[in-house]
């Protein structure tokens, strides 16, 4: 009763209206999650201001919690013994103010480095030449013609620690989560050159995370409307390709190579702080001044302005944070990143939390914090697909190339330390191009030709499984192979005239030797997972003219259980939320199996809205009395899809404003779309609205967004005479369109589902996650028990229906589940605050059920959200009961207007 009464006092005054009774529920449910600690989940629908609900109640519970730990300390201290409190009376004035730094963290990093493995191997001394002596044409002719230009790719010896290196110092090296470990990139990345002095951080820092760059910006929106930015720090992360401001590196168009060009800009400013000049034959040395090589971090006092900017100013998005930076000349990814520490509330994208290599990266901290996951109804697909690694046969063509030459280049300059880790390297590239490339006479022309294997089977099936991959991965890290070997062939490939050519025959002289490298060591550090943690998807391709065109090796991370352990271990809570969350005990199974039911906490709530601002219907036969039938096999008839086409020529007549439609794929929309204009129907819809396609390319949406708003803003504008009555838009399930797009008011006042989206049963490592997902909690399951290893092509998918058939419950329900997420994200699309409204219509027999008291658990409309199947009306054969009921609605609802 203490606790009801308690509850009932809870206040949030920093929301910025009158909240609704659901969004103090939602903010209630919220603060006490925080305060019990661990997993929760808080299902709130999109449009009822979920993220203005988390916003004020997380903020609120962080500044009542340390408001309580300030004051039991202040109460503690009186009565305490002084002599163990910091800041005593007692203590001098030194010691009261003396802040413990990191230096002593510094001084151990120093030294774990000195036994890393890495020592200087003088090559001059060995030849016999002077310390102070410089690399003279004698040199060149006693260092087998090596030239003081490629000095610089020569590595320095590289002793291993012996058999410990295994087991890496008790087992710990054998890593959980992160292929990213072992990139050469995460010291360079930690490395931004800035000086920033150490602050202490504070305990409860708020993580907040969402999908999209996008989301993240309408979170820092709704944050303005409140009064914490003034009270608390915030800082806005993401990635380099969305903050960078560097022209000559945004130039190289994708995230990639926009990666790799900063991190050589960083490379070449560390290469100048320990660069060393010898002067003459005495020795004498002097090093050259540090500076960037990126000229937006050249002065670090423009890195301190911007930092004090960002605090000043308060809550700032992306957009904000890039016109800072241009406008004071300093990079605005490192002035954010500098601002962690010091930040109360860290707002980033899915990929900078979740992924340990990230995290680390980062620096962030997650110990007795918080974190807040939205847009979580994809989580455990999306954090395991953050560990898939994948590297191309043209990439591993390109990298032996290279490595190849670097060896007979340097190979009698080379310890036999590096000597032998590079020829293992070439042995192991080697090996995965010959999975590539062998048994091609079983795939058909024009056709790809996949096979999934596990990890252990994949290593002894190439003879491979003797090495040790956890010692070499540990060597690429900590030599500097990767910038060694990609500087030395882009300095030879921009100096040959002819060529690199393939062993097919194929030009190399195109693509990053950088990136396949680092290709090359995900698929590497993947190998090293446990050999149930994912698969070795074997891709092979051959042309017309039956020569080997490319295949790819892919690792498929399977379980995220151990990946999301690490977070929930560390942080003092993690809040799952989203516009739908449930069925919640799959994502319990996949992410967090040890923790009990009981000790799950979820909170769902209902709709602003009132039932009559929207109709949901289930539409099983066209007006023409055609059923709807867009299962895979009958979809592309001619009969369904002109059914469809008369539907839409029905509804523009009487919707008003926009209407939203959604087709499975980006394939059938074109379909359909090429169907209507050859038969006519397009040209009947466009005599009434307007005609929009959602784009392929993310890039175009935001203009083909402006002009379909516009169409309908002039086709409803009274002073205005314009030849559309509003617009149509044809969206695709799992776009841009529907995953973050606001469709309020007229921009959709209705939305079309066509069919019910379900992934492709040709993708082989969606069947992959169906079979481990179907073995989750069978202790009698085994890996080889229900099916055998299929081999998948891209006209073949009988395979896949075979594994669906056997699934009993788990694998069924999750790919059912994908489908049904899908559709609930898309439809939510629609009605975005309380005096919206909006018809909904679900186009597929299979929505429909004449009984509804005989729909079963499994029953498409059972896992719509509450708030749409409590007010689903269900038709069978009579599309005039459908015109009906829309006619009704929408004449009820423009003379109900704004309440």
């Amino acid at each position: 009763m203490a606790e009801k009464m308690e509850d009932d006092e809870l206040e949030f005054p920093g929301f910025p209206y009158q909240p609704y009774s659901i969004q103090i529920d939602f903010m209630k449910a919220l603060y006490r999650s925080l305060d019990r600690g661990g997993v929760s989940m808080l299902e709130s629908p999109t449009g009822t201001g979920k993220t203005l609900s988390i916003i004020c109640s997380s903020v609120q519970w962080v500044l009542d919690r340390r408001q309580k730990e300030k004051l039991k300390i202040e109460s503690e201290l009186p009565n305490g013994n002084k002599e163990d409190k910091v800041g005593s009376d007692d203590e001098p004035e030194w010691m009261r103010s003396f802040v413990p730094s990191k230096d002593a963290d510094l001084v151990k990093k120093k030294a774990s480095k000195k036994k890393s493995g890495l020592v200087k191997y003088d090559k001059r001394r060995a030849y016999g030449i002077s310390k102070g002596a410089v690399l003279s044409n004698v040199g060149k002719e006693e260092n087998d013609g090596l030239d003081v230009n490629e000095n610089e790719f020569l590595l320095e010896e590289y002793e291993s620690e012996g058999e410990e290196g295994s087991v890496g110092g008790g087992g710990k090296s054998k890593r959980k989560g992160g292929r990213g470990d072992c990139s050469s990139s995460d010291d360079e990345d930690r490395n931004d050159g800035s000086d920033e002095e150490e602050v202490e951080e504070k305990d409860f820092k708020i993580f907040f995370c969402s999908r999209t760059h996008s989301q993240l910006s309408q979170f820092v929106e709704e944050l303005r409307k409140t009064v914490f930015p003034g009270e608390v720090n915030v800082v806005c992360l993401a990635s380099r390709k969305n903050l960078c401001i560097n022209e000559d590196v945004l130039k190289h168009g994708n995230s990639g190579c926009i990666n790799e060009r900063c991190l050589e800009l960083q490379k070449k400013k560390k290469d100048k702080v320990s660069k060393v000049k010898v002067l003459g034959v005495e020795g004498k040395i002097r090093r050259s001044k540090a500076s960037s090589g990126c000229p937006m971090l050249r002065k670090q006092s423009l890195q301190k302005e911007f930092r004090e900017e960002v605090s000043q100013q308060g809550a700032l998005d992306i957009e904000d944070l890039v016109q800072l930076g241009k406008s004071l000349g300093t990079c605005p990814y490192y002035g954010s990143r500098s601002m962690i520490p010091a930040a109360d509330l860290v707002v980033l994208p899915y990929q900078s939390l979740l992924s340990k290599s990230s995290r680390e990266s980062l620096g962030l901290n997650l110990k007795k914090n918080i974190v807040i996951i939205d847009e979580a109804h994809n989580l455990a697909d999306s954090l395991i697909n953050m560990y898939d690694a994948k590297v191309t046969s043209f990439q591993l063509d390109l990298l032996y190339s290279h490595i190849e030459k670097y060896f007979t280049r340097f190979q009698n300059l080379l310890g036999p330390g590096n000597r032998r880790y590079i020829q293992t390297l070439m042995v192991l590239t080697r090996a995965f191009l010959r999975s590539l490339c062998g048994d091609l006479d079983a795939v058909d022309s024009d056709n790809i030709f996949q096979t999934s294997v596990a990890i252990n089977e994949f290593l002894f099936s190439l003879n491979i499984d003797n090495i040790n991959l956890v010692k070499l991965l540990r060597y690429v890290k900590e030599s500097n192979l990767i910038h060694k070997v990609s500087g030395y062939g882009e300095k030879i490939t921009s100096l040959q005239k002819v060529p690199l050519l393939s062993e097919n025959g194929e030009s190399l002289a195109e693509g990053s030797i950088l990136s396949s490298f680092r290709a090359l060591v995900d698929i590497l550090a993947s190998l090293t997972h446990k050999d149930g943690d994912g698969r070795i998807i074997i891709s092979k391709a051959r042309s017309a003219c039956h020569k080997p065109q490319g295949g790819t090796l892919k690792y498929v991370m399977l379980t995220g259980e151990k990946i999301f352990s690490e977070i929930v271990d560390q942080a003092h809570a993690v809040l799952l939320a989203g516009g739908t969350l449930q069925p919640i005990e799959e994502t319990r199974e996949r992410l967090f199996p040890w923790l009990p039911p009981n000790q799950l906490h979820f909170f769902s709530c209902g709709h602003i809205v009132p039932p009559q601002s929207i109709l949901p219907i289930s539409v099983s036969h066209g007006p023409s009395g055609q059923p709807f039938d867009f299962s895979y096999s009958t979809r592309s008839s001619s009969t369904t899809i002109n059914e469809m086409g008369l539907l839409l020529c029905n509804l523009v007549t009487v919707v008003p404003e926009g209407i939203v439609v959604f087709f499975s794929s980006f394939d059938y929309e074109e379909q359909v779309h090429d169907a209507w204009k050859a038969s006519g129907i397009l040209e009947r819809l466009m005599k009434k609205k307007c005609v929009f396609r959602e784009p392929r390319k993310n890039c175009d949406v935001e203009l083909v967004l402006k002009e379909y708003k516009e169409t309908i803003f002039r086709g409803v504008k009274q002073d205005v005479v314009v030849p559309y009555n509003g617009a149509i838009l044809l969206a695709v399930v799992g776009g841009k369109v529907s995953e973050g797009i606001n469709f309020s008011d007229g921009m959709g006042r209705c939305i079309v589902m066509v069919g019910l989206p379900y992934p492709s049963p040709s993708d082989i490592e969606l069947m992959e996650r169906v079979k481990y997902i179907e073995s989750l909690g069978d202790k009698n399951y085994t890996k080889t028990s229900n099916w055998d290893d299929e081999h998948y092509t891209t006209r073949n998918v009988q395979a896949s229906f075979s594994i669906l058939r056997s699934c009993k419950r788990r694998g069924k329900d999750y790919y059912e589940n994908l489908c049904m997420k899908a559709v609930n994200q898309s439809i939510g699309r629609a009605i975005r605050h309380v005096n919206d409204y909006a018809a909904i219509l679900l186009v597929d027999r299979r929505y429909g059920s004449s009984d509804v008291s005989r729909i079963s658990a499994s029953h498409p409309t059972n896992k719509l959200p509450n708030w749409i199947k409590d007010s689903l009306v269900s038709t069978t054969s009579n599309y005039g009961e459908v015109h009906r009921l829309l006619h009704q609605f929408f004449k009820f609802n423009k003379k109900r207007g704004p309440q």
